[in-house]
């Protein structure tokens, strides 16, 4: 049977001297494994669509198993990103986390969207943490693991001076804290946009200006929650920490909150 989809390749693996597998996150299909025969060859006519992060239209041959490819039509490469250290490293960090906490071929068009959503918006220069927060709150709401933020998961307060709690997953008050000794100091600027990331699409972000302060705060809280609750440690995001020690940034702003 031949499949048609529309995707985006969230990882390669070298197969042979010659060939590629293709791990193509699709709107169609959800996610899939693909043989990528000869794409490692210079002059391959597979050697465009075969690479991290390539958007297109692929054509293969599908069974119970592995498909092989048998055409794919460029629609976008994201070249601006793969040329670039630091976008690489967000780029990388969002496709590893999608391939982690998706199954094969389980269509769900709207994960399809906010990846592609937040490449583009990589590519054209948006703040990568920001989205990389979004990205983040949107994947965990799509797997089942939504952080509690509406209010003190004990007492039920919604307007306070806030902690996070990872045991708990979510905020807890000031007069609630002594519950858990490994609470995550948040401010009210972070929680405005943890709540809000729970409402809007990546289509929705905008020009969003936030603050290093925070920003080390809302990352701070979202890698805490993921290890906790999907237990996932991820590669990608040693990389993105070593840049960080070097001083490597997606912006720096300013201004509030």
């Amino acid at each position: 049977m031949i499949g048609k989809a529309e995707g985006i390749v969230v990882r390669t693996t070298d197969y042979g001297e010659a060939n590629k597998i293709l791990t193509v996150y699709t709107r169609e299909a959800g996610k899939i494994s693909i043989m990528a025969r000869g794409a490692k060859k210079s002059k391959s006519r597979f050697t465009a669509v075969a690479q991290l992060f390539t958007y297109g239209y692929f054509l293969y041959q599908a069974g119970s198993g592995m498909g092989s490819l048998q055409q794919g039509d460029l629609l976008n490469s994201f070249r601006v990103i793969r040329e670039d250290l630091t976008k690489t490293a967000y780029a990388v960090y969002l496709v590893e986390l999608l391939d982690k906490m998706t199954e094969d071929k389980e269509p769900n068009r709207p994960l399809f969207e906010l990846l592609l959503s937040a490449l583009r918006w990589i590519e054209e220069g948006k703040d990568m943490e920001i989205v990389t927060r979004l990205f983040e709150v949107k994947m965990l709401q799509a797997s089942g693991y939504r952080p509690r933020l509406e209010a003190c998961v004990r007492c039920g307060i919604i307007d306070a001076p806030f902690f996070f709690s990872v045991g708990e997953g979510g905020l807890q008050c000031q007069a609630c804290h002594g519950h858990d000794p490994h609470l995550i100091a948040i401010g009210p600027g972070a929680v405005k946009i943890l709540r809000l990331f729970q409402h809007i699409s990546m289509d929705q972000l905008g020009n969003i200006r936030v603050k290093q302060e925070t920003k080390d705060q809302l990352r701070k809280v979202m890698y805490a929650f993921i290890e906790e609750h999907t237990g996932m440690y991820l590669k990608s995001r040693k990389f993105l920490d070593q840049l960080e020690k070097l001083g490597f940034s997606s912006e720096e702003e300013k201004d509030k909150p």
